[in-house]
């Protein structure tokens, strides 16, 4: 039975990518994802706010720092080469001892100096690289516009840095995902990782404090993602992948129906252990024994081949009334 797939112009032996979290943060925990199979694991994100210390913060704890502005970039420069040694260190391990592709993940917000680091990671032998980018307008003052050319102009100075495939990871929060999808395809982009799972603010009605919570996905949460997936799948030129609510077998089939070209696995190997990652392709090669599919390109993208311009039932928003 051929799991084989191509995504980012890499060949996976399956579609199913370690996505990053605690999980591919450590050199032990990706090599048991590798040895269950996993067909790429992507870094955790390294975050911009990680790289760049926040100066205006350490003015607030110490009036030294006002006179002697010298220090703060002391300070950044050496949080900068920190958290980009232990990644860097991370990639180059696990390029020289185990088989498994790699993509270097970043979160960001801007398009600022820092992106030079990017060539660092193709350097370290990383075979791609995620731009997890998350910019939400919480002010009134920021236009969609604006947000949607901070994207692309993330990805071209990223992009113009290294030679190896850049990817980004999407959340869904956008005025037109169609049309952000095309203008980044139109820009270049390898893939688009749809979506970002953000993090979910909550309140304890008890304490009156704001808490975390709903920290793994569920599976329900994953119609989000067909739906996008399926909108997309063979109208930009760029690979999909789906992430977020995927924790069975079912659930990366139905995306790879749909059209993605890979799944992204996070919360079903938090909740059943890395190991459970065996399970899925073994229930995913009995499925499609049971179908007559000798490959993965047997029947990735059959939705769109079997409904054509019906695919558009996956526009429809509001329940009708016979159903709710």
């Amino acid at each position: 039975m051929d799991l084989s797939t191509n995504y980012l112009g890499i060949n996976l032996k399956n579609p199913l990518v370690v996505s990053s979290s605690k999980i591919t943060k450590e050199f032990e925990s990706i090599k048991f994802c590798a040895e269950m199979g996993a067909g790429a694991i992507v870094t955790k994100s390294i975050f911009e706010e990680q790289l760049l210390v926040d100066s205006t913060r350490l003015k607030d704890q110490d009036p030294k720092y006002h006179y002697f502005p010298e220090a703060i970039q002391h300070l950044q420069k050496h949080s900068t080469e920190f958290g980009m040694k232990k990644l860097l260190d991370l990639i180059a391990d696990v390029k020289a001892k185990l088989d498994i592709p790699v993509i270097a993940s970043i979160n960001c917000v801007t398009d600022s100096e820092w992106t030079n680091y990017a060539s660092k990671f193709e350097e370290a032998g990383a075979d791609a690289i995620e731009l997890n980018i998350a910019i939400i307008p919480f002010d009134k003052y920021t236009t969609c516009t604006e947000i949607n050319d901070r994207y692309c102009d993330i990805f071209k100075s990223v992009k113009k840095n290294v030679n190896i495939p850049v990817s980004i990871k999407l959340g869904s929060y956008f005025t037109n995902i169609i049309g952000m999808a095309h203008k980044l395809d139109k820009q270049g982009v390898d893939g688009l990782v749809l979506f970002n799972r953000f993090y979910r603010p909550d309140i304890n009605i008890e304490t009156e404090e704001i808490i975390k919570t709903n920290i793994l996905s569920g599976p329900t949460e994953a119609t989000r993602t067909l739906r996008w997936v399926a909108l997309l799948a063979n109208k930009v030129n760029c690979d999909i992948s789906a992430g977020t609510g995927i924790h069975t077998h079912t659930g990366v089939i139905k995306q790879l129906l749909a059209g993605a070209n890979t799944t992204q696995l996070c919360s079903t190997l938090f909740q059943n252990g890395i190991s459970y990652l065996e399970t899925i392709l073994f229930e995913m090669e009995r499925w499609m024994k049971r179908k007559g599919y000798n490959s993965i390109s047997d029947f990735q993208g059959n939705i769109q081949k079997k409904y054509g311009t019906d695919i558009n039932k996956f526009e429809r928003i509001q329940f009708l009334s016979k159903d709710i």
